[in-house]
């Protein structure tokens, strides 16, 4: 996936197996994700379109200063007809503005799941920084 603007874009592994399962289910999912990288996370990290106004909102409590790990809960999936952006669907991320690199957490339906999974956000974000 390239978007302009955005040097690298990573899915987290645990992501990659979300995105197939709800793929399966909702079949314009990959598309819908590209669009909303391309005009949502584009606004809001490199346009200047205040986050809550797009629907992200950043995660507290992970006890990571600088983390800007977000949760997106404004996803339009296409394949539900009828709800626009108020799909249900949570996209769970971090963008890196000194690098401008994306990496996409996890991603969930609120049916099925209310918050995100905080230790894996966490975990993710801690094995990241001492790569570096």
């Amino acid at each position: 996936m390239e978007i302009q603007g955005i040097q690298r874009i990573t899915l987290h592994k645990a992501f990659e197996k979300e995105l197939s399962r709800l793929g399966k289910k909702y079949r314009t999912i990959p598309e819908d994700l590209r669009t909303f990288v391309d005009v949502s996370v584009r606004a809001v990290h490199l346009l200047g379109q205040k986050p809550e106004d797009m629907g992200h909102f950043p995660i507290q409590g992970l006890g990571i200063e600088n983390h800007c790990c977000f949760i997106a809960k404004r996803f339009t999936c296409r394949s539900l007809m009828g709800n626009g952006s108020k799909s249900g669907i949570r996209v769970v991320y971090r963008f890196e503005k000194d690098t401008l690199d994306l990496l996409l957490i996890e991603l969930f339906q609120k049916k099925d799941k209310k918050l995100p999974d905080l230790n894996r956000v966490k975990s993710i974000l801690e094995s990241d920084y001492s790569d570096n």
